[in-house]
């Protein structure tokens, strides 16, 4: 009975929630001024959400009609069951079953209403089923139809639909690439028919990584079109754009840039709420509680002479394929740091998996905690893996240890604040500034952690430190542009979000708002999305 009331309270809410979307729609198109010009924006995003309202779609709609209020054409690409399988409708375990279309196009007409939409539905191409039925895997991987790289535009989101990097050759994943790449031709045909018609001045895509949005960035940039892709930004309730890849994060960030007296207080009160677990990302909070380490950790330590904690990643996460430089992927690194930790019994490893490997929803399937079995790493003396449910306090490990290993964790920028020695496996965003030690390869890398280990003491330059302080800073204030006047919980998914009830049209404005002022310039005249201190 509690669960019944409960899910016709949800339903309810999405409902209203629909309902006032239906009414701001309507009230944006009715204030939207005559365009000045007939080049349109074009805005697509496919892949963040299927029934509701997520993070990222709102942040594309927010902006997609502050830039119809600034006076610009906008055309809304949309999927009207144009993909055979689609990232988020992917059943993991069963990729036969099909994506839950009705639902997701009811609520894109919910979205998209008096607006003008690209409607796209699917067609099959033969040619291209017939070249795809013989193939491999890694036949897959490599395909291209008629000069299109599809097998790579596909390979990020189907790693991330099955939540793992290293692909089964197996009959399910075979059928569920080939969709993928059949779904992914369906795009570029009929986002290559919108561009013909339109003719657009820009295109923003969510993420980019993902193949549908992927596909179309592919196009738009074949024709030289600019084009800004968007994701979640470090903060509650922030949106980052960029005309680079939005899961890389570039940010450019003057050499001349130096934080204030203000700006240190600022950046040290939100690391004092981060450093005691106190943060949530794209809606989501990974720490229920953090507890400090307890004695019989504190016990087992005392018999080494040094501490090395090494924090992983979720090995599907769309940040992956730029971090893989140094290495082909996170687990190549793990192997070699098991490696280092053999030859030195003194030293005590702390393997930690990332708390988002076990999200609900979104369990990984190719997880640290895995590999930790197959490697035999809780018989090794000197290592403990600590798994993604045991919420101890990374943050006091990093104050005990001697240095820091990290692939391309955002804890490695921290404990660069903290002052500890970095040594880090993949690019991150980070390294942009030097804020770590990054070595150039494997071998150096080898290299690096055999000093650190074999060294009396280790320290990192008093720069990185600086730099990690910038980074932060710049990341969080100045490109992590805010929607919390807008936007709060729906009530009914976690991640997932609401217009709050005092949004009118007119808070869409860009005159209005300093943050859409910031996307819409960006958008129509190359600005830098970056937000004025």
């Amino acid at each position: 009975m509690i669960r019944v009331r409960r899910g016709l309270e949800r339903r309810l809410k999405h409902a209203r929630a629909n309902q006032r979307l239906m009414r701001l729609a309507e009230e944006v198109a009715r204030s939207a001024p005559v365009p000045v010009s007939a080049q349109p924006v074009v805005f697509f995003n496919a892949s963040t959400r299927l029934l509701g309202m997520s993070l990222n779609a709102a942040y594309q709609l927010a902006a997609s009609w502050s830039v119809r209020l600034a006076g610009a054409p906008v055309v809304h690409f949309a999927c009207q069951g144009g993909l055979s399988r689609c990232v988020l409708g992917t059943n993991s375990a069963d990729p036969a079953v099909l994506p839950p279309c009705p639902g997701c196009i009811a609520q894109s007409r919910v979205v998209h209403q008096h607006h003008e939409t690209h409607w796209f539905t699917f067609k099959a191409d033969g040619g291209l089923e017939e070249a795809l039925k013989p193939l491999d895997l890694q036949s897959l991987m490599a395909f291209e139809w008629q000069g299109v790289p599809l097998g790579a535009l596909c390979l990020p989101g189907l790693r991330w639909a099955l939540r793992r990097h290293h692909l089964a050759e197996d009959d399910s994943t075979r059928f569920l690439y080939r969709q993928y790449l059949i779904s992914a031709w369906r795009v570029v045909e009929e986002f290559r028919r919108l561009l013909d018609a339109t003719n657009p001045r820009a295109v923003v895509v969510f993420n980019g990584m993902f193949y549908p949005e992927a596909a179309a960035r592919w196009v738009a940039r074949q024709r030289g079109l600019r084009v800004i892709t968007h994701e979640v930004g470090l903060r509650p309730f922030t949106a980052f754009f960029t005309t680079g890849e939005a899961t890389a994060y570039p940010i450019d960030i003057p050499e001349t840039f130096a934080l204030s007296p203000e700006q240190e207080v600022r950046l040290d009160a939100y690391l004092e709420q981060r450093w005691q677990g106190n943060f949530s990302m794209a809606g989501i909070r990974f720490w229920p509680e953090m507890r400090r380490l307890d004695e019989a950790f504190l016990e087992r330590l005392s018999h080494f002479r040094q501490v090395v904690p090494v924090f992983t990643n979720v090995i599907f996460d769309t940040s992956q394929p730029h971090s893989n430089v140094v290495f082909p992927h996170m687990f190549a690194w793990l192997d070699l740091v098991l490696e280092i930790a053999r030859a030195h019994p003194e030293t005590l490893f702390v393997i930690r998996a990332h708390p988002d490997e076990s999200r609900p929803g979104k369990e990984s399937r190719e997880s640290v905690a895995a590999w930790a079995e197959r490697r035999g790493v809780r018989s090794l003396p000197n290592v403990l893996y600590v798994d993604s449910r045991e919420y101890f306090s990374s943050y006091e490990l990093i104050q005990r240890s001697k240095f820091v290993m990290v692939y391309n964790s955002t804890i490695g920028l921290e404990a660069s604040l903290m002052g500890a020695p970095v040594l880090c496996g993949g690019k991150a965003r980070f390294t942009q500034l030097p804020t770590v030690f990054f070595p150039q390869s494997v071998e150096e890398y080898r290299q690096q952690a055999e000093v650190f280990l074999t060294a009396d003491q280790v320290t990192a330059p008093p720069e990185f430190r600086a730099n990690a302080r910038r980074f932060l800073y710049y990341q969080l204030y100045r490109t992590s542009l805010p929607f919390d006047d807008l936007l709060e919980e729906d009530g009914v998914w976690p991640g997932y979000v609401r217009f709050k009830d005092h949004v009118k049209a007119a808070s869409f404005d860009p005159r209005n708002s300093r943050v859409l002022r910031v996307i819409t310039e960006g958008i129509l005249n190359g600005g830098n999305f970056l937000l004025e201190d």
